[in-house]
């Protein structure tokens, strides 16, 4: 069978399953993967301790006999404003945090993951001969960003996050490593799609915490995305005021790339803003803006009042069950510090009574976010 069809084939049937773009690419060590052990040294990774696996550093090293890797790209964009576009009215009495686009909907391992199998059930309808398949959502020992170039995606920007020319940046990636012998996308002499960022620097200079080393390199403990959602403790004070009202991942330094300006918006309902049950005293408050009931910019006070079990219920399913309770009310408590809410506003009262409540809370990381939060609005 011819392995160049076969490559052809493969992409055509994942575009037909859901992905917007596919690529393979043969599993050997790519020299980025190399630069990731000095990243480590220099202790950028912060918590993130999974990224110390040694399997990381080679895909060879991920799945005993892998020869091919597959890798699926799906969008999550959608129609609603930027990050720093999404200003409601009334901000400053009623105060918002913002969620990252990408976990506006439903959790993308499970839509990545439901595409990804079905493409593995696919090739073993084509290829006959006994082969291994995994398929990974960002829960295997693997770069996807670089594998992801190698397989002529895109290339890799300032930011440290792929792009590319037509999709900018808001996308998932999926792979699947597998022991078929199959043809990479770029043919012989071809090389990954060229860096695009040129002289531009706006994701650098935009970013509130300074992440960036430098272009390139990120020191992920300064970035809010890891702040909100990998860091399990208190958040160092020199940060917290910079995170501005960011409650869970952080959207800016993709926000002012001008590559997605164009980003088209993905027709798949799954990663719309989910709705939240109503929760305001009056009906008519709860009614009076759409965005009230949904992830896109949901009330601080709402936020504020989360149970541990109305977190569990609420977001089940959705991707902010990584932060847990606990960081979720921690990083809503640094945000209506933030917020220069101040008495008579809409919702002063039921934030004021919210933080007290969670400054004599049990959890000294959350209650020590109260008391600060508490410090920088009475």
């Amino acid at each position: 069978m011819d392995q160049a069809a076969d490559t052809i084939w493969i992409a055509e049937q994942a575009k037909g399953i859901g992905f917007d773009l596919c690529g393979v690419v043969r599993a050997e060590k790519f020299p980025e993967l190399e630069n990731t052990k000095d990243w480590l040294k220099r202790g950028y990774a912060g918590e993130m301790n999974y990224l110390f696996d040694p399997r990381r550093e080679d895909p060879r090293g991920a799945m005993p006999g892998v020869q091919s890797v597959i890798v699926c790209l799906l969008n999550y964009n959608t129609d609603h404003p930027l990050s720093l576009d999404a200003k409601p009215r009334g901000q400053e009495h009623d105060p918002r945090g913002w969620i990252s686009r990408y976990a506006w909907g439903d959790d993308y391992h499970d839509v990545l993951k439901e595409r990804l199998q079905a493409l593995v059930v696919l090739l073993r309808e084509r290829f006959p001969e006994p082969f291994e398949a995994r398929a990974y959502v960002d829960t295997g020992p693997v770069q996807e960003r670089v594998v992801a170039k190698y397989a002529g995606l895109g290339w890799l920007g300032k930011n440290t996050l792929l792009l590319n020319q037509a999709l900018g940046s808001y996308f998932f990636l999926g792979v699947i490593l597998t022991t078929l012998d199959l043809e990479p996308a770029l043919g012989e002499g071809e090389t990954p799609p060229p860096d695009l960022c040129g002289s531009c620097r706006r994701c650098l200079e935009a970013c509130p915490t300074q992440a960036f080393v430098e272009p390139y390199v990120m020191d992920a403990r300064k970035c809010i995305s890891y702040l909100t959602i990998e860091l399990r403790g208190s958040i160092p004070k020199e940060l917290r005021e910079p995170m501005g009202n960011h409650v869970f991942g952080c959207d800016i330094c993709q926000d002012v790339c001008p590559w997605n300006r164009r980003a088209p918006a993905s027709p798949l309902v799954e990663f719309q803003p989910r709705a939240l049950p109503r929760h305001r005293e009056k009906a008519s408050e709860a009614a009076s803006q759409a965005e009230e009931d949904s992830l896109f910019i949901p009330g601080l006070d709402w936020l504020l009042t989360l149970s541990q079990e109305d977190f569990r219920r609420v977001f089940r399913g959705s991707p902010l069950k990584r932060a847990k309770w606990r960081g979720l009310v921690r990083n809503a408590c640094i945000a209506a510090g933030n917020s220069g809410i101040r008495p008579g506003g809409t919702s002063y009262a039921r934030i004021l009574v919210s933080l007290q409540k969670l400054a004599a809370c049990d959890d000294a990381t959350v209650a020590e976010s109260a008391q600060w939060a508490l410090s920088r609005i009475q």
